[in-house]
């Protein structure tokens, strides 16, 4: 038989609550080291706890977990409040993490503690009237996937339904508000606007889940059926919101931390030229440690690449090392990279004259030399630019020679 109408369009999509419960779960696992090592900070624990939230809301939304908690409390639809009261301190939860965190940089302002001494005030308002209102109301039918629509004319439970859907809404408006807002401020670091971005994507799904959740319960006010908005629009994109919202918070997060670790493996990479080099003075390496992170790795090649140059940047030819940055210069190298070229001549020719008594007159550059072991490190991928810029320094000495012999005679 052929599936047509909206409803069973959207039925093929369904997303199981279980994945973003999943994706919300790895969000605060990654989270986790950071929260332990860092628990005195409040916006790391107020991360930590609307995660929490955040997986208890689909757990606990999923009609089996439903199901086992009405039966557990011997209530029909006992599950109903519990699970608005989830959704409704989740909603409240992320606005005052928003008006937290873009305030974590400075003192926060009598307006800004009045703004979260509102939120929590009237969220909490909000959980106890649901809780009211459902013992007021008479759900005797238990409903899985539908109460909403269901219940949505009956006394005090459509007032309770209609109840946490203007609260979501609410929080989700105000949030996403603050939250655009704060991506158009300039100085913004990369990984966190951009963990903002699917954050304001997020609560723009959100708001989609919203609209339909209260188009569907006001077609039922009105005596129409648009159930399937409800039961089969709504749950997809609230996994798709939350799925969304989780990759913003870890993000910021991770992306930090995978471009922390890319910049320390690109330096130790980089060094290699010249640890290679230096191995050739010292004999040995640096001994393998099979556990060593990639910051105890880098740390080490650095040490041993200067502990090996200091002795050796003594004996270089302070008027070498002034030619070679003339010469790099006249072949049209930039100053840094010229003073990169004019290190590896100057340490090369070292390495060929080791028997030059130390001059300790150089002991400035040297000082500058074992500050820059990575632009020289990276020069000496380049031979054939040395060699150049080596060539061209000769012939300046050569020609520096021939004017004083001439000048004797």
């Amino acid at each position: 038989m052929t599936v047509t109408g909206p409803s069973g369009l959207l039925s093929q999509f369904y997303i199981s609550f279980w994945i973003p419960a999943a994706v919300l779960t790895t969000a605060l696992v990654i989270k986790l080291p950071t929260i332990i090592r860092l628990w005195r900070d409040p916006l790391l624990r107020a991360v930590g706890g609307l995660l929490l939230l955040g997986c208890a809301v689909f757990v606990f939304c999923i009609p089996s977990t439903i199901a086992a908690v009405n039966r557990w409390a011997g209530v029909p639809n006992i599950s109903a409040p519990w699970c608005y009261s989830l959704l409704t301190a989740v909603s409240a939860a992320c606005l005052l993490l928003i008006i937290a965190w873009r305030n974590s940089l400075s003192d926060r302002s009598a307006a800004t503690r009045r703004a979260i001494r509102w939120v929590i005030s009237a969220y909490c308002g909000v959980i106890a009237a649901l809780w009211l209102l459902f013992a007021l109301a008479d759900t005797p039918v238990e409903r899985l996937r539908d109460l909403d629509t269901y219940y949505a004319t009956t006394p005090f439970m459509g007032e309770e339904i209609l109840l946490y859907l203007v609260a979501h809404t609410v929080a989700c408006l105000i949030t996403s508000w603050l939250i655009w807002n704060w991506v158009c401020t300039e100085g913004l670091d990369a990984w966190l606007r951009w963990g903002l971005k699917l954050l304001g994507v997020g609560y723009g799904l959100n708001q989609i889940f919203d609209a339909a959740k209260l188009t569907a319960v006001a077609a039922r006010w009105a005596g129409a059926d648009l159930d399937w908005l409800s039961t089969d629009l709504a749950p997809p994109v609230a996994a798709l919101a939350a799925i969304t919202i989780a990759a913003g918070f870890i993000l910021p997060h991770a992306g930090q931390y995978l471009h922390d670790r890319w910049r320390v493996r690109q330096a130790h990479r980089e060094l290699r030229p010249l640890y290679r080099l230096t191995r050739t003075v010292q004999g040995d390496g640096i001994p393998f440690t099979l556990h060593a992170t990639p910051e105890l790795r880098l740390t080490r090649r650095e040490t041993f690449i200067r502990d090996v140059l200091l002795p050796l940047t003594r004996r270089i030819d302070a008027d070498l090392a002034r030619r070679s940055y003339d010469a790099a210069l006249g072949l049209g190298h930039r100053p840094e990279r010229a003073r990169a070229l004019a290190s590896a001549v100057g340490i090369l020719d070292a390495l060929d004259t080791r028997g030059r008594t130390p001059d300790p007159a150089d002991g400035p550059d040297a000082t500058r030399l074992l500050q820059e072991i990575g632009a020289l490190s990276r020069a000496l991928r380049h031979p054939e630019e040395i060699e150049a810029v080596r060539a061209r320094a000769a012939v300046r000495a050569e020609s520096v020679a021939v004017l004083s012999d001439g000048g004797c005679r």
